[in-house]
């Protein structure tokens, strides 16, 4: 498929610079719908001679557009428009079910699971410090794009989980499966930037940073029933609150 060349008009005489020219008239592109996400991009040596732009100009340009989430940059494949950002409300769901509701198309890679034991989570679920957890790494995809890599620990009662499982479905929904269903959930946001293992797996730039979220679930009868340690591309990923006065 080859890369929309699009109308772009630069004025030379505008005290606008003209990388910032090109990047406005480019974003109303994917604003407007022109240019939809996963089609390819016109590539900056093409621009620039069509434009009769500096390279410089137009990699500045096309740099300012990848660090807002519009484009993605990779080896092999060229520069794409980005998918769309995931707007995550402040509820009780699993990300694999928030995609599906989107009509996005939700893949996880299952990268670490085993039994663990660790300090913290087992703090979070109740549990003797030396206790063995289910511990699952996953990477979660929208498409062809790593939007999250989230770290749980389970109980030893839900150790039976497969890997298949989980390439399949939803952690919560196969909770719900298993007779277990969280019903409230403890929750801090924040963020910070990756490690070079988090990284590697959801395709960043040095300098871009992750946005993070811890969680604790629990049943109806109070009994914790996961932990939760994830980052997610800050670029691709929101959290919405409502909020009201007290």
């Amino acid at each position: 498929m080859s890369a929309l060349q699009l109308d772009v008009v630069i004025d030379r005489e505008s005290p606008v610079p003209l990388y910032h020219q090109l990047a406005e008239q480019l974003t109303a592109a994917i604003d407007d719908g022109r240019l939809e996400p996963g089609d390819p991009f016109e590539n900056e040596i093409a621009l620039a001679g069509r434009l009769s732009l500096s390279r410089p100009t137009v990699r500045r340009a096309i740099q300012e557009m990848v660090d807002q989430g519009l484009l993605v940059r990779r080896r092999g494949r060229g520069t794409t428009v980005a998918n769309r950002k995931v707007h995550r409300k402040a509820r009780l769901s699993s990300l694999f079910d928030d995609l599906e509701a989107e009509g996005r198309e939700p893949r996880t890679e299952v990268i670490e699971m085993g039994p663990a034991t660790d300090d913290r989570a087992a703090a979070a679920l109740d549990l003797e410090p030396d206790t063995e957890m289910l511990s699952l790494v996953r990477v979660r995809w929208a498409g062809d794009q790593p939007l999250a890599i989230m770290h749980n620990w389970l109980p030893p009662a839900q150790a039976d989980i497969s890997r298949e499982e989980l390439q399949e479905q939803g952690l919560y929904a196969l909770l719900r499966r298993r007779g277990v269903k969280p019903v409230v959930a403890r929750q801090s946001i924040g963020a910070r930037m990756p490690t070079a293992a988090e990284r590697r797996a959801l395709d960043l730039r040095s300098g871009q940073p992750v946005l993070t979220m811890t969680r604790m679930a629990f049943d109806a009868a109070g009994a914790a029933i996961e932990f939760g340690d994830h980052a997610y591309r800050a670029s691709d990923y929101t959290i919405d609150l409502m909020l009201d006065e007290r």
